[in-house]
């Protein structure tokens, strides 16, 4: 049996953080009420928080950590680096290592530009897609999570009545976001081709690019359908229209990223996370000739990029350690293990009174409470109506000593196996039992 975790630390920890950060927060995502876990340290698949409580960790760090925790390799690479220098006003060898090998691993890879953060791909790549095409506007799916950036942050989390009616407008996110930001962002309905088609059409002639999301979580971690994403590459193809495949998320899908197992070709890719090693990385990468924009050896480029940390040799040691310890049998394995846990927890859901649904691919899966299917972002956002018995749900995880995802999302890491999933498996079902338990208690 699960033992009642003591928590009094971090619930201290919280009231020191609200005295100097807003909220006692310096990531929206990581808020939780009352307060969230600090953790202290992690092993392996293992992490501990600050009053000594070990959980399985399925969160590493919002699916980043795809080696989880003290990596022998990474750990290595960082000391060896730490001792000849954290950072230089210069480039240096690393950073040519971790292209080299990402320009190795996908066919359409000739080139990379490194970035500090996904957020900072993404706004890379959109620069690069109106320098090039010298058009103003950007379409994006509706409830689609493309990081911290005022056009593609525009129908972030909509009512979905809007595509009931036709409307598609762009909504805001986030207060004060200007209107001239909405009327550059076309809104697009996810796996809908006719609906899509209908309203890129309008806009064609003004477009820059299409970012979509190969497994986008914000829509219910559902993957793309082929014809959905051949059509895109048809459509912007044909119209002088860039295609975006945000993978920043969704590159742990196979060896060769997310959208090389469809058989498509975007024209710039953007991606981070796992190949940082656990460090802050993002790149963007496609043909040499579309990454020319980029490119200051005669003069003044199209898009000029820079940062003081970009490229930082800490991150591209990591990264290359962590992208050669990820090789394609591993990645196998590991999505493997991916399809055992989606199964074995729909079927402890649907053998619980609870009900529920379980998304995703590779080595990530969502958890749905409820009845509703997910098949796209208007049924995800009825299905995280539930919120209250989903945040109830994923705390009774917690204390069951797993660790998900406030959004019920979990992605495995290399130090899993099928112990690890037996053992998320029967704490899973624990979990559903205590909450059906607490449901039919309200109700009576």
């Amino acid at each position: 049996m699960a033992c009642q975790h003591q928590t009094s630390i971090s619930r201290l920890a919280l009231e020191r953080a609200k005295k100097v950060m807003p909220g006692g927060n310096t990531r929206s995502s990581v808020y939780e009420a009352p307060f969230p876990l600090y953790l202290k340290s992690g092993n392996g698949a293992h992490v501990v928080d600050v009053d000594g409580n070990a959980y399985l960790d399925f969160q590493n760090n919002f699916t980043a950590l795809i080696h989880g925790y003290d990596h022998p390799g990474v750990n290595s690479a960082l000391m060896a680096q730490i001792r000849r220098g954290l950072s230089f006003a210069n480039p240096t060898e690393s950073e040519i290592d971790l292209a080299e090998i990402l320009c190795h691993r996908v066919p359409f890879f000739e080139q990379v530009r490194f970035t500090n953060t996904g957020s900072e791909a993404v706004m890379m790549a959109i620069k690069a897609a109106r320098a090039i095409t010298r058009r103003p506007k950007i379409a994006k799916c509706e409830g689609a999570y493309h990081g911290n950036y005022d056009y593609v942050e525009v129908s972030l989390d909509p009512v979905p009545a809007d595509w009931q009616t036709g409307a598609a407008k762009g909504k805001a996110y986030n207060d004060g976001t200007p209107a001239s930001v909405l009327a550059e962002v076309v809104v697009i309905p996810f796996n809908d081709v006719v609906a899509t088609e209908r309203v890129l059409e309008r806009h064609k002639k003004t477009l820059a690019c299409v970012v979509v999301d190969p497994l986008p979580s914000r829509v219910g971690l559902v993957p793309v359908d082929l014809s959905y994403l051949r059509f895109l590459r048809e459509f912007t193809a044909r119209h002088g229209i860039l295609l975006i495949s945000d993978e920043v998320l969704s590159f742990r899908l196979s060896y060769r990223g997310a959208i090389s197992t469809y058989g498509v070709e975007p024209d710039l890719c953007t991606f981070g996370k796992i190949v940082g090693g656990g460090l802050p990385i993002g790149a963007v990468a496609g043909r040499a000739e579309t990454m020319r924009v980029f490119d200051p050896s005669r003069g003044k480029p199209p898009v000029s990029q820079s940062g003081t940390f970009t490229a930082n040799p800490l991150s591209m040691v990591a990264g290359a350690a962590a992208m050669r310890a990820l090789s394609e049998v591993e990645i196998e394995r590991l999505n493997a293990l991916g399809a055992q846990a989606r199964s074995q927890l729909s079927a402890a859901l649907a053998a619980s009174a609870v009900g529920g649904h379980v998304t995703g691919a590779g080595s990530l899966f969502c958890v749905f409470i409820g009845d509703r299917d997910v098949k796209d972002y208007a049924s995800a956002y009825h299905a995280w109506q539930q919120r209250q018995r989903l945040s109830q749900f994923i705390a009774l995880c917690r204390d069951e000593g797993i660790l998900l995802s406030r959004i019920g999302l979990g992605a495995l890491s290399t130090p899993m196996a099928t112990a690890e999933i037996a053992t998320l498996t029967v704490r899973f079902g624990r979990a559903l039992a205590k909450l059906a338990d607490t449901t039919s208690a309200a109700v009576a």
